[in-house]
């Protein structure tokens, strides 16, 4: 039997009702159709899913949709600019090389954005552990690191 819950999503209000026993992501991208997250292991290994919830990169394959009740997310299609543009952490994995089949990207914008709202000046260490539960078959992490830090040094 479907339940009713509401919440915040890219900032628009959303009220639906849902299976509870949905994940949060089958309710992102088979329901809602925010497709920029995906489905990669659905077993919290891989960072594809990442969304932000209450400020926290959360992976969305594990998070029981019946806890999204009155929280606020965000996904990839949630942090463009107002004025169309790219997020400047996206920006940055461009101008760095660090997109190369873009499977991990959103998952790593996300993980990246909950890091830098907030930390402002993250050490290397920090982003390197903040990106740590997103995995990447193509780059080998080294640009994905150096453009999360010329966002970063931005600031």
């Amino acid at each position: 039997m479907k339940k009713a819950i509401t919440f915040t999503l890219n900032n628009e209000v959303i009220e639906t009702e849902v299976d509870p026993k949905w994940t949060l992501l089958y309710l992102l991208r088979e329901v809602l159709e925010m497709t920029g997250t995906k489905e990669g292991c659905g077993y919290g290994e891989c960072g594809a899913c990442t969304v932000i919830i209450n400020g926290q990169a959360v992976d969305s394959c594990l998070y029981p949709v019946m806890e999204a009740e009155g929280r606020k997310i965000t996904t990839i299609e949630g942090i463009m600019l107002k004025s169309g543009e790219l997020d400047p952490i996206q920006q940055a994995l461009v101008q760095n090389g660090a997109v190369q089949c873009g499977f991990c990207t959103p998952g790593m914008v996300m993980s990246a954005k909950a890091l830098l709202d907030e930390k402002e000046r993250p050490t290397e260490d920090d982003i390197k552990d903040s990106i740590a539960g997103n995995l990447c078959r193509c780059t080998g992490y080294v640009n994905i690191v150096d453009a999360i830090k010329s966002v970063a040094g931005g600031r």
